[in-house]
């Protein structure tokens, strides 16, 4: 075994034995090992192929979607994630530490710079997990985690279709704050916590003019926090093919930099079992509401915005199933600020959306699917989608339906 020179020179002088030494290295390195292999690194490289038939100018505005995709071949995303989970002791600790790179982390826009300069890298999540032993034991995170609330998941390869539903998009996506579990019994879990905002920006002030800050500043006081609360309920086994069936419900409440206002999410949700093992329906309402109010820094009128949807996934063979969604989402008119209730203003005020998608496992590790999806602008106003691209990036719309055919290839690790 080598030593360092402080090591050996110390044995010169009789202060401390090589043999003592070697036992306190041995001890060093074996508690580095055990902490280095409790570590487990996971991820997955997402790619997609977009067919926009007719033109592809004026997009539906739902999550990670944007002309720039249309009509060809897209990186989406490569997420890296480290992670060490809780053992079973009653003071127990980890960590979860998730690296978002390509457009959709552009997208996900929580970079604590604010939203003045793009970036096609981010973290997602960053927090340390504790367990307080009260009770049952209460499961904290602390630092930056996804939101406590909806059916799908910013995580792509996690939900049952390629795109994501309007309901996604009206929710918030992160937050930089602290919220805990609690297990109160087999059936029933209840959650709680406190962030800075309820936009997905990390903790900071703001930097200038445009930036959206980490904090509610201006114009509430950088005191004025997010709050938010869930429930999760599971059926018993005793509730024969119904049993492990699940239904969930949160609310968050708090500042959001983006809309330069305070801002409500409401969320209910269950996912159900059927009397055919290979079918599972689902079903999710989302409620985002502004009220009218006055900062300070000039009158930021009521907007709300709701989406229902419904969720089929029948599992064919081991490696081949169908999962379907049926969507309806209507807003507020006269939108006047981007980022206050969609990602972008001037969508239509009522939607429906149909999706079908076709996943099948050929390759190890490999997820493969193939979608098709139709948004259908359901107010009776002029076109919303469609036109031809000008060289300035913007059109006149020209059509009432929008559709995809997308596949999508995910490697996972």
């Amino acid at each position: 075994m080598k030593f360092n020179k402080w090591t050996l020179g110390l044995a010169a002088i009789g202060a401390v034995s090589l043999a003592s030494a070697a036992r306190a290295e041995e001890a060093k390195m074996s508690t580095l090992g055990t902490a280095v292999s409790s570590t487990v690194l996971s991820g997955y490289v997402d790619t997609s192929v977009h067919w926009n038939p007719g033109y592809s100018a004026n997009v539906p505005a739902y999550s990670f979607n944007n002309p720039g995709k249309a009509d060809g071949f897209n990186l989406d995303s490569v997420k890296l994630s480290l992670a060490k989970a809780e053992d079973e002791s009653e003071w127990a600790a980890g960590y979860q530490f998730d690296m978002f790179f390509g457009p959709d982390a552009d997208a996900l826009n929580t970079r604590s710079n604010g939203g003045g300069t793009s970036s096609d890298f981010v973290i997602e999540q960053a927090y340390v997990t504790l367990r307080t032993p009260v009770g049952n034991g209460i499961d904290w995170k602390l630092g930056v985690f996804d939101t406590v609330i909806g059916y799908e998941s910013t995580a792509d390869p996690n939900n049952p279709n390629y795109t994501r539903s309007y309901g996604y998009t009206i929710e918030p996506t992160t937050h930089t704050g602290l919220y805990g579990t609690y297990k109160v019994c087999d059936l029933l879990t209840i959650g709680a916590g406190v962030a800075n905002t309820f936009g997905p920006t990390i903790g900071g002030a703001q930097t200038g003019p445009g930036f959206p800050s980490g904090r509610a500043f201006p114009p509430k006081a950088e005191s004025y926090k997010t709050y938010m609360g869930t429930v999760a309920l599971t059926a018993p086994n005793s509730w024969g093919f119904l049993g492990g069936s699940s239904l969930s419900a949160g609310i968050i409440n708090g500042y959001n930099p983006g809309a330069g206002a305070t801002q409500t999410a409401f969320y209910a949700g269950a996912t159900l079992n059927t009397p055919i093992t290979a079918l599972k329906t689902g079903i999710s309402y989302d409620y985002e509401n502004i009220a009218n109010q006055n900062l300070g820094n000039g009158n930021v009128p009521e907007q709300w915005a709701e989406d229902v949807a419904l969720y089929a996934s029948f599992q064919a063979t081991e490696k081949m199933s169908f999962n379907a969604r049926a969507e309806y989402f209507w807003q507020s008119e006269g939108q006047v600020t981007p980022n206050q209730i969609l990602a972008e203003a001037g969508q239509p005020s009522k939607i429906l959306a149909l999706t079908g998608t076709l996943q099948y496992d050929l390759w190890k590790n490999v997820l493969s699917r193939l979608e098709v999806r139709w948004d259908h602008e359901a107010d009776g106003t002029g076109p919303a989608y469609g036109g031809q691209f000008r060289p300035n990036g913007s059109s006149t719309p020209t059509l009432h339906n929008a559709w995809l055919i997308a596949a999508n290839i995910i490697y996972k690790f």
